[in-house]
């Protein structure tokens, strides 16, 4: 029997039963559409959260009091216990590091903002110096960014991200407007280019004052987070690092082998967590939906056994007039391999479709690189012929004189 010919005859037995068919596939489909979604989630996310999650370049670090990432109770109250960085902390990194081409320096808090009887919540409020702009990946869409001036005399001038100006300040140009953020009032002279979201979580819901201001408004007993670009390679990165490291060490008054009392961190802090979370996360649901296929395979060769009992009569028949074990063989496992693979497609163009939903409804990015969706009808194949081996054999050993007598 010819591949095409073994190929016709498995499509018209489908088709014959479309009903069984289509209840036979539902565990296919849901077991590659989870494979597929959550390969695109992951590496959608991880394409993201490559450039965005940590708000800056590759490039960049960061000295701060606690770290970003704390695993446990005991972590947390022992950041707790160290000491504030304080802005002469930045001061003495600004002109110390020679590795360093901008030094900048952020406080930061959760504020509610008021414009003419509209408000926001859970709006980041920032306290800046004039740098930071910058150090953020952050451009001026309107206005101006802040000054040195600013900072110097604290004044009460504010850049505001993109959800401010969409939800509080309504249509007409934002430059001017006096914003109150926390009762206090602010005039708005820049805003900032749209960042979208991370996440699910949109990274312009935020306000910015001169760092000066904040600490007159807010008080000086606020941890400093201080960044700083290194201008060179991953070389002068290393340079950096250590020239910060001895610096801060000794103006904490660290003794010699012991940890450091604040926190030194990169990108790849961020990004090594991160992986981390989405390979443990990725591993799980593969896990799930490997479940769902191995169902999904049972229940095609639980099918297809059924399927060998009622054609008893129709594979006597195709013995006699001289077809060979291999033939029924082949007529069978293709036939359970097409129903998979056609579950494996709807599972695919479902797995992409409801990750697309999830992109446009939530934010959460997702990417559908080419061989994910071979790896789906891969799978999708691979379940079909390994569960259908079974029935196919058992059709392929009917003895034709048995098979004969079978009852119609």
């Amino acid at each position: 029997m010819q591949f095409a010919e073994a190929f016709k005859l498995a499509l018209q037995s489908l088709w014959a039963n479309k009903l069984r068919t289509i209840l036979t596939l539902i565990g296919v489909v849901m077991g590659v559409a989870s494979v597929i979604m959550v390969i695109t989630l992951v590496i959608g996310a991880n394409l993201y959260v490559s450039t965005k999650i940590s708000g800056y370049g590759a490039n960049v670090f960061t000295v701060t009091r606690m770290s970003s990432i704390i695993t446990s109770a005991e972590e947390y109250f022992k950041f707790q216990k160290r000491k504030i960085l304080r802005m002469e902390d930045y001061e003495a990194v600004q002109e110390n590091c020679k590795e360093c081409s901008e030094v900048g320096a952020l406080l930061s808090r959760s504020t509610n903002v008021v414009y003419n009887g509209h408000s926001s919540n859970n709006t980041e409020l920032r306290g800046y110096t004039p740098t930071m702009l910058s150090l953020n990946n952050i451009d001026i869409a309107l206005g101006r960014a802040f000054t040195q001036a600013d900072e110097n005399y604290a004044t009460h001038d504010a850049i505001v991200g993109y959800d401010i100006v969409d939800n509080i300040l309504g249509p007409g140009d934002p430059i001017g407007k006096e914003i109150r953020v926390d009762g206090n009032p602010y005039t708005i002279v820049g805003v900032g280019d749209r960042q979208g979201k991370t996440l699910g979580q949109s990274q312009d819901n935020w306000v910015a004052v001169p760092i000066s201001t904040y600490q007159q408004t807010y008080g000086y007993n606020d941890s400093v987070d201080i960044y700083a670009r290194v201008k060179g390679n991953a070389q002068s990165m290393a340079s950096a690092e250590d020239q910060v490291r001895v610096l801060m060490r000794t103006r904490r008054h660290d003794a010699p082998g012991t940890p450091d009392d604040f926190q030194i961190e990169t990108n790849d802090t961020f990004l090594d967590l991160w992986k981390q979370i989405s390979s443990l996360f990725a591993a799980v649901i593969l896990g799930l939906a490997s479940i769902a296929l191995v169902v999904g395979g049972v229940v095609i060769m639980n099918i297809m056994l059924v399927s060998v009992t009622e054609r008893t009569r129709e594979i006597g028949v195709r013995k006699a007039l001289g077809a060979r074990q291999r033939d029924v063989l082949l007529q069978f496992l293709i036939e359970s391999a097409t129903m998979a693979l056609i579950g494996g497609a709807l599972g695919v163009a479902g797995g992409i479709a409801v990750g697309k939903l999830i992109t446009v409804f939530i934010g959460f990015p997702t990417a559908a690189p080419l061989w994910a969706i071979f790896l789906g009808l891969f799978l999708a194949g691979a379940v079909g012929i390994f569960f259908g081996v079974y029935p196919a054999s058992k059709a392929a050993k009917l003895d034709p004189v048995v098979a004969l007598r079978a009852e119609l």
